[in-house]
């Protein structure tokens, strides 16, 4: 689709065609495990990676192509690569860049299961993370080695709702020859664009506001095509040196700005199976249709529910860039408005009090996602960062006294009631 239409016409037709056998306007669900072949040399042609085409699902698959076009499209890449989930996304991404013994540098501030998935299950592959302050983005500098092959951030932090300057922390990365990944699912691309800024991957759990009803996992991996992979050849052997399981082909001379994306099909969903199915694909895609205008509620509503909690007796603080002064950040990433996800404190507030708190809501759904057009309410310190150490919660901005809200698109008034019911009960 061409470059020139806008976000909410790319959010609808992006990557879609009528089908060209029976005409429906809507991507069918291609419910299939392989494709018929043209001829023998067309298989061979397919397996050698000579021609793209259709092999088997694990690899590709129709539906879920449509949404990774439009994805690509609404990022600003040149590619993407839907995976299972959001984790399974980071896994297929890193896969492409680290062998035993690479390292990798992540921000402290990230959802709880990314933090748990880098310093515990990576290690089994022998990959190494080193944590730096992302409000500080020099502190980069000295965490950078020669076997550092990533830096690994979240636009917006989750759960705290923190925006991040992304523009300065690619710079520093790019000093020192190595990608930017940026994990964009809490801003989604309608607020912030971070290939705009510098990435050059970009990652989202398609299961929080792509997606936005609850109802599907998934993941994606966005190529913005800029990093020059080739140019270090030495330094990303995977992408660069020969493949003994590809007849020797190097995917960087074979697929130019290509390479990296074709990689994480050819051999990381070949080998690690955390390919999308066509369902999912479908509800996805039936969510993004209408991603712009949810979004642009979420944020209204949140923007209002954090103002007046910011004033309540009972609540010390809350985590949401429209309680806070104007900052260039806000000017550079905030021109479409704030995520609807962040933290508040109970004023002298304990971990009883907070489990009082979620207990007592009715309007507001209990449960660990986010990005539902309900309205959400966790307490991360019990759960989604529950298997970080005491310290190691803080950093993550996920202390025992916290409570974070996933504002949804009801009506204000029916959430402000809602707080005010159970903040009365603590």
């Amino acid at each position: 689709m061409g470059t020139n239409y806008q976000f909410e016409t790319k959010a609808i037709h992006a990557g879609a065609a009528p089908d060209p056998i029976t005409g429906s306007r809507q991507t069918p669900i291609h419910l299939t495990t392989s494709y018929q072949f043209k001829s023998s040399e067309h298989a061979a042609n397919l397996f050698a990676l000579k021609e793209f085409g259709y092999i088997y699902s694990r690899l590709h698959n129709p539906t879920v192509a449509v949404l990774e076009q439009r994805l690509a499209s609404l990022e600003g890449g040149v590619f993407a690569v839907a995976t299972n989930s959001g984790h399974a996304a980071q896994l297929i991404a890193l896969f492409n860049l680290l062998e035993s013994g690479d390292e990798f540098v992540a921000a402290k501030k990230l959802y709880g299961g990314s933090i748990n998935q880098f310093s515990k299950s990576f290690k089994q592959f022998g990959w190494n993370v080193k944590f730096f302050d992302e409000s500080n983005p020099e502190s980069l500098n000295s965490l950078i080695t020669d076997k550092t092959k990533a830096v690994f951030i979240e636009s917006v932090t989750n759960p705290e709702g923190n925006l991040v300057d992304i523009e300065a922390i690619a710079n520093i990365a790019h000093k020192h020859n190595i990608p930017l990944l940026v994990d964009n699912t809490v801003a989604t691309p309608y607020l912030i664009n971070p290939i705009q800024f510098g990435a050059d991957i970009v990652i989202h759990s398609t299961t929080k506001f792509l997606s936005g009803q609850g109802t599907v996992l998934g993941g994606i991996i966005i190529d913005s095509g800029k990093f020059p992979f080739e140019k270090f050849g030495n330094k990303f052997p995977l992408l660069n040196n020969p493949d003994s399981s590809y007849n020797q082909l190097v995917f960087t001379k074979a697929f130019g700005n290509l390479g990296f994306s074709v990689r994480a099909i050819a051999v990381g969903l070949r080998d690690l199976g955390c390919q999308q199915s066509a369902f999912d694909a479908f509800i996805t895609l039936n969510g993004i249709e209408t991603l712009s205008l949810r979004i642009q509620q979420h944020a209204k509503n949140a923007a209002f529910v954090a103002q007046w909690l910011s004033k309540h007796p009972k609540i010390s603080w809350v985590s949401h860039p429209s309680t806070k002064p104007e900052t260039d950040l806000h000017k550079k990433y905030g021109q479409k408005g704030f995520s609807s996800v962040f933290t508040f404190k109970l004023k002298n507030g304990t971990l009883e009090q907070g489990v009082k708190f979620v207990e007592s809501l009715k309007l507001f759904s209990h449960l660990a996602n986010i990005g539902d057009t309900r309205s959400l309410v966790i307490h991360p310190a019990s759960t989604t960062h529950s298997q970080l150490s005491e310290e190691n919660k803080i950093l993550a901005g996920a202390g025992p006294e916290l409570i974070r809200l996933s504002i949804g698109i009801e009506n204000q008034i029916d959430l402000i009631q809602d707080l005010e019911q159970a903040l009365e009960k603590v």
